[in-house]
Parts: structure tokens; C-alpha cells; sequence
């Protein structure tokens, strides 16, 4: 836990461990609350489950209304589509299914790497409305953690709990204790020895968010960032950290940095970063809020 006094609440949620600490126990009402937004969540965007929103997509083209939430992820995919020239797309799902990463979870390629289809060519993404006009595997893995930490955070606070500390599996979302949180340090993870870290940042208000190649990595080179003009995994970047107001931009952030220079991303977005190229350096905006060491 964050800070010295707090309890933790912790479940499992869209295939990820979370803690949610708080200065005082949660009831069970509390708690309820934020299992059914994250089931709520999951019964819309997973694509690893039959019944959800965007499975009903992978099966047909046609007009599909999602949740309230999908206005803003919409908004965010479409912009780092455009910075990335079409290697950052939420039609990722059918080529990580193609190396491996599907539902059946086989870890085993089926065939050479597999271009996401052209978002302009099969998809319009309006608001809460998607229309396409053929089915599309979606997956919005490089946001969704982050919305979703946003979305209890918003929980907690309607509850009345404006205290709390989110942990997904490593991206944080800090709002408390106060007006000015005390800031946590947080070690940053050598992306080629998950025992050392390479550094450290400071968490105050806000959301840390780490996307890195040896998570959610198999077989021989393969991880779950792809880039979507080709299909296949990136090898110029290693690991990243981004630092945002809210958990959704951080997550995303950090995962466009696998395309995107920092400073790029920076003339459109109020963060700051962190990225560790496969050639060894780093690079990182001059307001981190930490030391590499």
C-alpha cells in the first residue's frame, strides 16, 4: 500500500491484478460498486470473451452503440492514429490473434505477421457509435487499463472517497491523501532484469503508466506491441513511462511512445515520459518528476 495506515482491496479485473487503497475499509456496498463497473467494462471492450460488444463486431459488419466511455477512447485512439502514420489502431486484434495472442491463448503463431486493416477503409468512430463494413477484431489493450482505473477512481469518488490509490498491476493512479498528495516513489523496471530498476519517479496527483516488451511477451521476439502498418512487434523501444492528469492518458501514452517521440506527443498532450530504446539510451522530457540512475 501506498501509504502507512491504509487497507487494500484487491481483485482480479480484464485479465489484470488490482489494489485499491484506501484510508478506511471499503464496505461491501463500496465494493460491489467497483466489481460491477469493472464487469461492466469487461461485457463491453474484451475481446477474449464471446459475449461482449466488440466480439459481436469480430462477427459482423453493422452499427454498434457502446458505453458512455467509448466517446473519449475514441477521441484519444483517433489522434494517436493520425501521429503514428496508422501504427498505433485499435484494429490490433486480429493481428495479435495471428501471432498467438488470441482467446484461445495458444502463444503460437498462425502464419506470418498480419497488417491491421485501414481505419479510414473499415471503420467510423463517432462518439458512442461505431459503424463498419466488415467485421474488425478490436482492441483498445493500450488504454483500456488506464480508462478503466479512471472509471473506479470516478466510483470512488461519487462514493464519497476521495482518498485512494490505484494500483493496476503496476499503472498507478494517485488521489490522495488530501488536496496535495504525498508523493510515492516508484521504481522504474530494468526492462531486461525485472529485479533492477533503472530509476525512480515521483507519483503526486495524478497517473504513472508503464508499457514495456517483456510483458505480455512469448515465443521467439513476440509481444503484444505491434505495430499495426505491418502487424509484427516493435524493436526500437523496450520499455516506457508516462506521467499524465488522468490514468487513460498515461496508459496510452505510454504505449504511443513505442511510435511516437515524446516531444511530438508533447505539442498535442500535457505529460511527461520516459522511453528506453533496444540500443540501450533513453530519452525523457525535462519535467519528469524523477532520476534515472
Amino acid at each position: 500500500m501506498p501509504y502507512p495506515g491504509w487497507t487494500d482491496f484487491s481483485f482480479d479485473g480484464i485479465g489484470t491484478r488490482w489494489e485499491v487503497s484506501t484510508p478506511s475499509p471499503l464496505s461491501g456496498a463500496h465494493r460491489r460498486r467497483l466489481l460491477d463497473a469493472v464487469e461492466a467494462y469487461d461485457a463491453a471492450w474484451s475481446r477474449f470473451r464471446p459475449d461482449s460488444l466488440v466480439a459481436d463486431a469480430a462477427r459482423a459488419p453493422g452499427r454498434y452503440e457502446l458505453p458512455a466511455e467509448a466517446a473519449g477512447l475514441g477521441q484519444m485512439y483517433s489522434t494517436l492514429y493520425r501521429l503514428s502514420g496508422g501504427a498505433m489502431t485499435p484494429l490490433i486484434g486480429a493481428s495479435l490473434a495471428r501471432l498467438g495472442y488470441g482467446a484461445g491463448y495458444s502463444l503460437r503463431p498462425d502464419g506470418p505477421p498480419l497488417p491491421a486493416p485501414r481505419w479510414e477503409e473499415v471503420l467510423a468512430w463517432q462518439g458512442t457509435v461505431l459503424t463498419t463494413t466488415e467485421p474488425v477484431r478490436i482492441d483498445i489493450g493500450a488504454a483500456g487499463k488506464g480508462q478503466l482505473a479512471d472509471l473506479l477512481s470516478a466510483e470512488l469518488r461519487a462514493c464519497g472517497i476521495g482518498e485512494h490509490f490505484i494500483d493496476a498491476s503496476g499503472d498507478l493512479l494517485n488521489s490522495g491523501p488530501g488536496t496535495g498528495p504525498i508523493p510515492v516513489e516508484v521504481a522504474l523496471e530494468h526492462p531486461y532484469d525485472p529485479g533492477r530498476a533503472i530509476g525512480i519517479i515521483r507519483l503526486g496527483s495524478g497517473a504513472l503508466c508503464a508499457s514495456a516488451a517483456n510483458r505480455r511477451a512469448w515465443g521467439d521476439g513476440l509481444h503484444h506491441v505491434l505495430d499495426g502498418t505491418t502487424g509484427a512487434p516493435v524493436r526500437t523501444v523496450v520499455a516506457s513511462w508516462a506521467m499524465a492528469a488522468t490514468a487513460m492518458v498515461a496508459d496510452a501514452l505510454a504505449t504511443a511512445l513505442f511510435f511516437v517521440e515524446g516531444a511530438r506527443l508533447q505539442q498535442e498532450f500535457d505529460f511527461s515520459w520516459l522511453t528506453v530504446y533496444s540500443d540501450g539510451h533513453a530519452e525523457y522530457s525535462a519535467d519528469l518528476e524523477g532520476a534515472l540512475f
